[in-house]
């Protein structure tokens, strides 16, 4: 008897949201017909795109955040390398090695609390901002649902009182329906006209406090760094005094467009050798016959290798060369001719890493017209006849909507896993739910 009443229920579910669904989309049509009024809220489709364009600045804000981060981390690992590699060179019977190893310390540690610092008070603060506006963005899709239901009923009130053949009956359970749909549109309406202006007008606080703690850990950073940047240098001074006569001079690289200064000659070397001149100085561009000779042919002699091994070792590069362009030939020929068969195996092809064949029977399994898989990130609990409860963790299988003109933005339909492992039929487990509680995982 459980069980009866249990499916009893169930159906009865069913037949609401069909119904609910059915009188929603024949709303719709006739509102985009022109021939049923739509009410109409300017001020709060105004808060809407204020809360649109908050929510898209938000995101882009948090995305460039972690990159910087990602950046700051890059440029640790790249300063923790360098001075390490000082470390290594800075050779011990140096003045200043225990100093060139402190500051190579504190410069790691500068780097670890710089990047700590803007995790926790920068990206984790905008995390915490952009977690309410999920919630509210399923509000406001519902919101606009509750709104058709409310006209739809207002419309069949309507109809009913201006009929010729009055039905007192329908016109009393049509004008209860009207109130009822009506208070709920009013109590969701109120509570969202009231949240979406507070929350654009908290954004100039939360970009002034997320840019005014990076500017001021990068200001605190650089400093420090500046501090540990001179005591270096100060170090390194004290190595160069005490070697001063093992200078090493830097000269500047002569740029491809600077001009030839052909007047002016060079300064002659302390030792008193000849001075090269790039500009006399003459390339023969003639080649030798040896170099026009197959690669290994051409065996320079040196003073001490007698003729004969020249010449034999250049036979032998020469034989080397004519039996591998003989051998390329042959493999080329061959290439053409007829081959033995090879039985080659076929395997089934490998899609995103799996076999074709099994996703199909996969897909089979599946309920009909399966898009994709999502699973919950965060707990959803239902608040109409139509719609899935949903826990952190549920896998949700998507399909589409019967009819296109039902589904509202930001809303899916789909059934959840466990519920069409378990009974095979969509009519008794399929419902909507809001696309952002999910993340898509196939």
């Amino acid at each position: 008897m459980a069980e009866l009443g249990s499916k009893g229920v169930t159906a009865g579910k069913i037949a609401s949201n069909v119904q609910k669904k059915l009188t929603r989309a024949q709303e719709k049509v006739l509102q985009k017909l022109g021939k049923a009024d739509e009410t109409k809220d300017e001020q709060f489709e105004q808060c809407v795109q204020n809360f649109n364009k908050q929510l898209s600045e938000g995101t882009r804000l948090q995305k460039d955040l972690r990159t910087y981060l990602a950046s700051v981390k890059a440029m640790h690992e790249a300063s923790k390398k360098l001075t390490e590699c000082l470390q290594e060179v800075y050779e011990p019977d140096w003045p200043g090695r225990d100093d060139t190893n402190k500051i190579a310390e504190n410069n790691d540690l500068l780097w670890t609390d710089f990047h700590q610092k803007l995790v926790d008070q920068a990206l984790l603060t905008m995390d915490t901002y952009l977690g309410q506006f999920p919630d509210i963005k399923s509000r406001i899709a519902k919101r606009g649902r509750k709104l058709v239901d409310y006209d739809s009923a207002r419309h069949h009130f309507e109809a009913l009182q201006t009929a010729k053949k009055k039905d007192e009956t329908k016109i009393a359970k049509a004008e209860e329906e009207l109130v009822k749909a009506q208070k709920v549109f009013e109590e969701m309406n109120v509570d969202l006209q009231e949240e979406l202006p507070s929350l654009w007008n908290s954004r100039v606080g939360f970009y002034v406090n997320t840019f005014q703690s990076i500017a001021g850990l990068e200001e605190n950073f650089h400093k420090e760094m500046s501090k540990l940047n001179q005591n270096l240098h100060d170090v390194l001074l004290g190595l160069d005094k005490q070697y001063s006569g093992n200078a090493f001079p830097v000269k500047a690289q002569p740029s491809d467009s600077t001009p030839a200064k052909a007047n002016k000659s060079p300064s002659p070397p302390p030792d008193g050798s000849p001075i090269t001149s790039p500009e006399t100085k003459t390339v023969n561009h003639e080649l030798e016959p040896s170099t026009l000779e197959a690669p290994g042919a051409s065996i320079p002699k040196s003073p001490s290798q007698p003729a004969e091994a020249a010449r034999a070792g250049a036979e032998a590069a020469g034989s080397e060369a004519a039996a591998g362009a003989e051998a390329s030939k042959t493999e080329a020929d061959s290439g053409s001719s007829s081959l033995p068969a090879v039985v080659v195996e076929t395997f089934p092809a490998a899609v995103n890493g799996t076999v074709e064949g099994g996703a199909s029977s996969e897909r089979a399994d599946m309920p009909p017209g399966f898009l994709f898989k999502v699973q919950a990130m965060h707990d959803y609990t239902a608040t109409d006849t139509d719609e899935l409860q949903l826990k952190a963790g549920d896998v949700v299988l998507v399909i589409p909507f019967e009819n296109p003109e039902e589904q509202d933005e930001g809303w899916l339909m789909g059934v959840k896993e466990s519920d069409w492992i378990q009974h095979k039929e969509l009519d008794q487990c399929r419902g909507v739910f809001p696309e952002n509680f999910t993340e898509r995982v196939q």
